[in-house]
């Protein structure tokens, strides 16, 4: 194919599974989202969290089992917490359990979050803030920590080394249908594409993959000087079709979509739809947005019109 239309490049895969929705909408589902970064504190622990707030903040979470709000704030801060990376740490008190912990922060009502760095409350909130005022509370306590609790930056430093995404795993149709491609067979290709397309009528990759196939089974039984016998047999269709599928797989696109333009300007009828479909057939074998696309669509446009 002179490297017209390269199938390995548009190598089809299968959608990745859905995402799982925002722990907002579902508050229920937060516990314990945060990893190492959340922890349960009781009184006999409490003192290992105010030595951890001499490196990084520890934003204490008073809640208890029968609060409303605090259920609807938990899963929030757990969350925020993991995605900080251990900038700051979460830690959740019960203050049914540990009373003694809610006396000594002066709690009257909950869900209740005081910040402690350095060994000291710095600031503190009430009530289940909606998520982006309290995504601005946190970063403000970090902005003004930061040049003093080391912790922050190095936790904020390794976030930024994100890991490599994993490899999406391949879809089984689409690899026996580019086996098939390999093997020379076109006709599995296009029963494994089509069978895809059966099932997925939305997937935009096996369509793609699809024409590009039946693209280049045309091109490979072709004749290779169709190029030149079309230019001196002007008024034979076939031969017309046929050098246009080789001057696009030579990446003459433009050359290429012109003729068969130029095929539909000067004939009507049957032929004149024969050309038509053959040029739409090409143009399905680039995205949609492809400038030398939208080109030809003008120009067909005013050929047709």
């Amino acid at each position: 194919m002179s490297g017209a239309v390269d199938l390995a490049a548009v190598k089809a895969r299968a959608e990745a599974a859905q995402k799982a929705k925002e722990q907002a909408e579902n508050p229920e589902a937060g516990s314990g989202s945060g990893g190492q970064f959340v922890i349960d504190v009781d009184e006999a622990g409490f003192q290992d969290v105010v030595q951890r707030s001499t490196e990084i903040p520890v934003v204490i979470d008073l809640w208890a089992e029968w609060c409303g709000p605090c259920k609807q704030l938990s899963p929030v801060l757990e969350r925020l917490a993991a995605e900080a990376n251990g900038a700051w740490i979460l830690a959740k008190v019960d203050v049914d359990a540990n009373p003694r912990i809610a006396q000594l922060f002066g709690v009257q009502s909950i869900p209740m979050v005081v910040a402690v760095a350095g060994g000291q409350p710095v600031d503190a909130f009430s009530g289940a803030l909606p998520e982006p005022e309290i995504h601005k509370w946190i970063s403000g306590l970090l902005d003004a920590l930061r040049d003093k609790l080391p912790g922050i930056a190095a936790a904020e430093a390794n976030a930024g080394a994100a890991e490599p995404e994993a490899e999406e795993p391949e879809d089984t149709r689409f690899t026996a249908a580019e086996q098939a491609l390999e093997d020379g067979d076109f006709d599995a290709a296009e029963r494994a594409y089509e069978a895809i397309i059966e099932a997925e009528p939305g997937n935009t990759e096996a369509k793609l993959a699809l024409a590009q196939t039946r693209f280049a089974r045309r091109t490979e039984q072709g004749d290779p000087d169709a190029v030149a016998k079309a230019d001196a047999a002007g008024d034979d269709l076939e031969l017309q079709l046929a050098a246009a599928d080789q001057q696009v797989a030579a990446q003459q696109v433009e050359a290429g979509f012109d003729r068969l333009i130029a095929v539909i300007a000067g004939s009507a009828g049957a032929e004149k739809d024969r050309a038509r479909t053959h040029l739409l057939e090409l143009f399905e074998l680039f995205p949609g947005d492809d400038e030398r696309v939208l080109a030809a669509r003008r120009k067909l446009a005013s050929a047709l019109f």
